[in-house]
Order: structure tokens, then sequence, then C-alpha cells
């Protein structure tokens, strides 16, 4: 394992998203998702991702608890908060990030998670009726009081992170970035770059389709990469042409096409820290040889000039106008 830094955290060059573990891709499975996160930390993969709205009541960070009471000094533990949601469903009901819920949220994700200390703390989506000022400020109290160690934002904009650096130091800036998204490279990683932040690309394997599994382009009617833009009838047999472009460059490496597209991230700088998410050994193992994979500069060149069909979200506005996206 290689690995970067995110403030003055050593993570390694890729992170484990655990949101499948407990949310939106099946039916969870506990064990293996323990063993998951066991096998990460044998392969040097310390860097673990959660959200308190993973999972009905934060079944995620809960299924966390009890792999961090055992492991918890060699983890660098990043969680999120912002998106409520309905306590019966747990499915996405609004945003917050008042400061008094700045509070109260904290205190929740550090009971769940049996830890006295956050090592990186996101806001989850900025609240578009609450300035970032504001929700920046009651975060960097949590610092001040020891229940945090480094801010974080997830999908904001270039001048939501520069008004939100100017309050206080941003460690890292969480939003989807891949071969197939590529909207926040203008603007958002140039700003990033500017205050010092590290990018923490979420879905870095476009939510499973650069796989190329069977899963992923053709998604069951309980998976909600079905209701998704990219997995549209017209959409999806434009970007399953995409994948093959992929698959062609991975052949020839005698790789993965997953771990061609996380090559292709790792290479747009060492500030970039991939979070590919998976509750299964095997795929990890798979993710984590990507490490060691090299691109040519005709390979990275030909990966750039991949467009995708379609959106990424059924509504984009939170693009422009960070109304918030409430889908991960």
């Amino acid at each position: 394992m290689k690995y970067r830094r995110i403030g003055d955290l050593s993570v390694s060059a890729l992170g484990l998203g655990c949101m499948g573990m407990s949310f939106a891709y099946g039916p969870a499975d506990s064990a293996e998702a323990l063993a998951t996160l066991s096998r990460a930390l044998e392969l040097g993969v310390n860097f673990f991702d959660t959200a308190d709205m993973y999972g009905v009541g934060g079944a995620n960070e809960r299924l966390l608890s009890t792999f961090l009471a055992d492991h918890r000094s060699e983890v660098v533990l990043a969680t999120k908060f912002g998106i409520v949601t309905a306590p019966d469903t747990g499915l996405p009901a609004g945003v917050n990030g008042s400061p008094e819920y700045v509070r109260q949220a904290i205190d929740a994700s550090l009971q769940r998670l049996g830890t006295d200390v956050i090592d990186l703390y996101y806001l989850h989506r900025v609240d578009p009726q609450v300035p970032i000022e504001e929700t920046v400020g009651a975060m960097a109290s949590l610092v001040t009081a020891g229940k945090v160690r480094h801010l974080g934002i997830s999908e904001a904009s270039a001048t939501t992170l520069r008004r939100a650096a100017a309050v206080h130091p941003i460690a890292a800036l969480q939003s989807e970035w891949s071969v197939f998204s590529r909207d926040i490279e203008a603007s958002d990683v140039v700003a990033a770059r500017e205050i010092g932040a590290a990018i923490v690309p979420y879905s870095p394997l476009g939510r499973g389709m650069l796989t190329g599994s069977a899963a992923a382009l053709a998604p069951s009617a309980g998976d909600f990469r079905s209701t998704l833009p990219r997995w549209q009838e017209a959409n999806l047999k434009r970007n399953r042409e995409l994948v093959a472009s992929v698959q062609s460059i991975a052949e020839s490496l005698d790789a993965t096409p997953g771990q061609v597209a996380l090559a292709w991230l790792l290479a747009q700088g060492d500030d970039v820290i991939p979070i590919p998410g998976t509750k299964r050994r095997s795929y990890l193992e798979e993710n984590v040889g990507a490490v060691t994979l090299t691109l040519s500069a005709d390979q990275l060149a030909a990966l750039s000039a991949l467009q995708p069909a379609g959106d990424r979200y059924p509504d984009m506005a939170w693009v422009a106008g960070e109304s918030a996206s409430l889908a991960e």
C-alpha cells in the first residue's frame, strides 16, 4: 500500500467506502462486512468512510463500532452529518447545517461509533438555508473541544469551499469523481487545491458501472442505480460502449476495468484519495491492485476523453445552487 496525506493524517492511497455494507446496495451481511474491514487493514487500507445516514438508526456507524472496539488506533475514521433521514425508513428527508444540529449530530455519531474523536468530520451536503460560515464555525468548535481532528465538506462548490476555508481549514473535499463523472474538475478541484484540501472521490467506479459487472450494468429493481439517468435504456446502451473501452485498456494491462478506473484517478494527483465502496473481500482485494498499476500517457488521455451519457442524478440542481442532492 502507498500512503497520502489529509492534513496531518497518513491515509492509504485507497480508502474504503462503507456505505454499501448497510445501505442502498441490497441486503446487509454483517459477517462479510466485518471480514472485509479486517482484510482491509491486512492490506494496508486504513482510511474508512461512513456517515450517520447510512442505514436506519445509524446502522453503518454501529457496524463499524464493533470493529473499532479492537482496532480504533489503526484506523483513520471519517464520518458525515447533515442529511436528515426519516426514522422509520432511513431514507433522506432533508438537510440540516444549523449549529444546533452540528452539536447534536457529533455526539450521536461518537456514541454510535464507540469512540471519543472523529479523525475527519464532513458536512455531508451544504444546507442552502444556513450560511456555510455558521455551519463551519460550529464544526470548528468541535475541533477545539477535541471531538474532531479535521473538517471536510462533501459536494461543495468552489465558492463554498473558499468561504468555508476562511472560517477554519478544510482538510478534504469529498465529491463524486471518476472517469464517468468529471464535473468537479473545472472549478471544485482547483479550489480544493487552492485551500490545501485533499480530494476524496466517492463512487470512483461509477457506482460499479466501470467494473463492467453484470449486476452494475443491469441493476435489479431494488437497486437504487436503476433510478439514475445513466442506467436508463438509451443512456445505458452508450455507457456500455464506453465501459468496453475501459475493458480494452484493462485487457492490454492484464488488469480489471475497475483497477484501470481507479489507477486513472490515482494518477490525477497525490492529493487524490479515492474511496471505492465494497462489502466483499474479493472486490476489496481487486481494488487494492490499482495502487501499483501504472497507465501510460496515451491510456490516461484515452480514458480522460470518455464522456458518459446522462447526468449522475435525476436532479442536478445542486451542482449550481447547492440545493443538496440527497442520494449518495
